[in-house]
């Protein structure tokens, strides 16, 4: 039998109490990305007695982490450890009464079914739209519910997301079926369409302060917490807004979307897990290099007006140069060359999991 003890003062919190508690030391919860997000939503379920944890992650560890992403030290650097393995082994070491699973491995329309297998929740710690639309669709596809979260510079934003499925089961169980959870939009419902590649800031372009992504992790492991103790009831049916450095915090109804839905929620459309969008990689045999070709494409006179901006905002974290046709990047060791239609090669590296973080890095997907 499970020892509680440790969890004396969460289970003294009356909407969680023993039985909450239970529940969650039987839950199954998939973390999608363990860098800002990640780390410290694994962290505090891993703390508060979650069950099962299933990290996975496609990056290796940097100094700059350390900034923000909690579970790794220099010494985790100094080993050179993938950011999965890395934080299994610290989760391990805060409680070893869990079982963390950690994956190597780039998130794709391949693999994502099989990541999901088997767990209640999923929890957004990713850095690129392509992925959350992913996550979106494999979780209503297999009625799981899932939080989205992103943060960057001193703002955040995070939004509870339950399939129809989901809200189904839970209503079916225990006698307080008809005060759980309902169907909430799902992520399309309120991003319809990815920005264009570029379009966004990235935590390298733009820079990222770590109470906003501790901010935004905390409210995702909260939310996770209220659906895994029983009591999505409680969950917050907002799209919620933070900005720490402006002290504002907003949050707008969402009421609206979940009743219209949309082309995925309402009609089962799948667009990136059927593979009709996506990216596209490629190895580019004897070059040393990785072309990837984002879902959403440049087209028109617009395109050579976004690489003149991204070349601005490339400018201060390496050498750039450009023209009406592509613009390129160099950070050694790696040159990222951006063409007018959104293609990118990178060249310098052969590892198409490398290649997508560096592309998600600097110039965001």
């Amino acid at each position: 039998m499970t020892d509680l003890s440790r969890y004396a003062r969460q289970m003294r919190y009356p909407p969680i109490g023993e039985a909450g508690q239970r529940r969650l030391a039987a839950a199954r919860v998939l973390i999608c990305g363990c860098g800002a997000l990640g780390s410290v939503a694994a962290d505090i379920l891993a703390r508060a007695g979650v069950g099962r944890l299933r990290i996975v992650d496609r990056d290796f560890l940097e100094t700059s982490n350390l900034q923000r992403q909690v579970l790794f030290d220099e010494a985790d650097v100094a080993a050179q450890l993938p950011k999965a393995v890395a934080a299994a082994q610290k989760l391990g070491r805060i409680n070893s009464a869990i079982s963390v699973e950690p994956v190597v491995a780039d998130v794709t329309a391949r693999n994502i079914l099989d990541l999901c297998r088997e767990v209640d929740l999923i929890i957004d710690g990713t850095d690129n739209f392509e992925t959350r639309f992913l996550l979106n669709e494999a979780a209503l596809r297999l009625g799981i519910p899932w939080i989205y979260g992103g943060a960057i510079g001193a703002t955040g934003q995070t939004m509870t997301i339950v399939p129809q499925r989901a809200a189904s089961a839970e209503n079916a169980d225990g006698a307080e079926g008809a005060q759980k959870t309902q169907k909430t939009p799902c992520f399309r419902c309120v991003m319809p369409e990815p920005p264009p590649p570029g379009s966004t800031p990235t935590c390298d372009s733009a820079g990222i302060l770590a109470p906003a992504s501790h901010v935004v992790a905390a409210l995702q492991a909260n939310e996770a917490l209220k659906i895994l103790s029983g009591n999505g009831q409680s969950i917050n049916r907002h799209l919620t807004i933070i900005d720490l450095w402006d002290n504002t915090l907003r949050q707008i109804g969402l009421t609206r979307l979940a009743e219209n839905g949309c082309a995925t929620c309402r009609d089962g459309d799948e667009p990136w897990l059927s593979g009709r969008q996506g990216s596209q990689t490629a190895v580019l045999c004897g070059r040393n290099a990785v072309q990837l070709a984002p879902a959403v494409v440049w087209a028109g006179p617009a395109a050579s007006d976004r690489l003149a901006e991204l070349a601005k905002k490339l400018s201060s974290l390496g050498r750039v140069t450009s023209n009406a046709y592509l613009l390129r990047l160099s950070v050694d060791p790696y040159t990222l060359t951006l063409f007018a239609d959104g293609r990118t090669i990178v060249s310098g590296t052969d590892d198409v999991s490398l290649a997508r973080t560096l592309y998600a890095r600097y110039v965001g997907m």
